[in-house]
């Protein structure tokens, strides 16, 4: 779903020494937007609406940037990611 050279310029990264990285927090970005929308992890490899790209792009950045964080209380979720994907949400 997610092109590796737009996913690097996504991130502002311009040297290879985080692209294992990244194509793992590409992968899980995918992973993840297919398990909110309640859709096979199959058909995300697919063309899928910008919104959803989006909202995958927005996951690997804060993964990206939070890596090492650490914290004594529970992250939040993310509206914004939440919501992007809200309309394309499979309901069963």
């Amino acid at each position: 779903m997610l092109d590796f050279a737009d996913t690097k310029t996504y991130l502002r990264v311009d040297h290879y020494d985080d692209d294992a990285l990244i194509q793992m927090l590409m992968d899980t970005a995918t992973a993840a937007a297919a398990d909110y929308l309640n859709m096979p992890l199959e058909q995300m490899t697919t063309t899928v609406p910008s919104p959803i790209k989006s909202a995958a792009l927005l996951l690997v950045g804060n993964l990206y940037e939070n890596r090492e964080s650490m914290s004594d209380r529970p992250y939040s979720k993310n509206p914004t990611f939440e919501a992007l994907l809200n309309p394309y949400r499979v309901h069963s």
